[in-house]
Formats: C-alpha cells, structure tokens, sequence
C-alpha cells in the first residue's frame, strides 16, 4: 500500500469509530441536555486544537513542509483553539453571543480543515512524529464539528416548532 492509501484506511476507520461512539453513547447522553450544556464537551475537544503548533516545530515534524501548508494549518487550529474556549465561556456565562459564537467556532474550525486536509493530501506533506493528529484526532474533530451543526440546527427545528404549535393554539 501507498502512503496515501495508508493514510485513508488510518482516517477512515478513526473516522468510522469515532462516528460510531458519538452515534451510540455521545448523541443520546447530548440530547436530554440543554443546548448550552450540550454544546460545551464537543467545544473542549476543540479548545486542544492548539496542538497544531507542533506544526511549526521543523524537529517534530517532517522534513520540508511547504510553508502554504504549515503556517495557515498552525494559526488555524490556535485560532480555533481560541474561539473554542472563548464560545465555552460565553456559553457558561449564558452570553447573548454564545450561540452565535459557536456557529462562528465551528465554522472556523470546519473551513480550517478543509484547507489543511486539502494542501496536505495536495502536497502529500510527511508529518513525521504528528502523524497521529490527522489519523487519530482530526477524525474526532470531524464528528465533533458535525455534532455541533447537528445540535444547532435540530435546537433551531425543535425552537421554530414549539412557536409554531403555539401560534396555532
């Protein structure tokens, strides 16, 4: 097998268990939750997102890695990190902002990966010792950031509903 190929049977079924977990233990223990409480341990999966700095450490790292692909997937992940921690304290707080601080995290973080995924497959980066991140945590952070969408938009449903029976009332 190839490198890649390697690569996408790893993430794969990273990505598999992961989705089964969520399915199975994750969703139905988030659901008797509210939306504030809920979104919070997806969000702390984030706030470790940090760890992309390793990135940045030509030692840790594999040899050469085009700057294209280090430095956005660096910054980005800190800056995810950031905005998860700041959408957890706003949702602990109960800011009006909360919610929409979420949306704005999750957003993030989605648009993050898909530039990193993209220029590292592109450019076939060799990660070296952080070769663990896209195979064991990104898959995680994948389920997390559609879990997040998921409870967004089944809360906005559930909302939009509960007017909707009482205007009929």
């Amino acid at each position: 097998m190839s490198y890649l190929q390697i690569f996408f049977v790893q993430f794969s079924l990273s990505l598999l268990v992961y989705s089964l977990i969520a399915k199975w233990y994750v969703a139905p223990w988030l659901a008797k939750l509210p939306l504030h409480d809920a979104l919070i341990p997806l969000l702390f999966l984030h706030a470790f997102r940090f760890l992309g700095l390793v990135f940045l450490l030509p030692g840790f790292v594999g040899p050469g890695l085009p700057e294209v692909f280090v430095v956005p997937t660096a910054y980005g992940d800190l800056l995810m990190s950031l905005l998860a921690l700041l959408a957890i304290i706003a949702l602990r707080s109960k800011w009006k902002a909360a919610i929409g601080l979420v949306w704005l995290a999750n957003i993030v973080g989605v648009l993050d990966f898909i530039y990193g995924n993209y220029h590292g497959i592109r450019l076939e980066v060799q990660l070296g010792a952080a070769y663990y991140i896209p195979i064991l945590a990104n898959p995680a952070m994948w389920v997390s950031h559609f879990m997040i969408f998921w409870l967004l938009l089944t809360h906005r449903n559930r909302r939009n509903e509960t007017r909707a029976r009482g205007a009929t009332r």
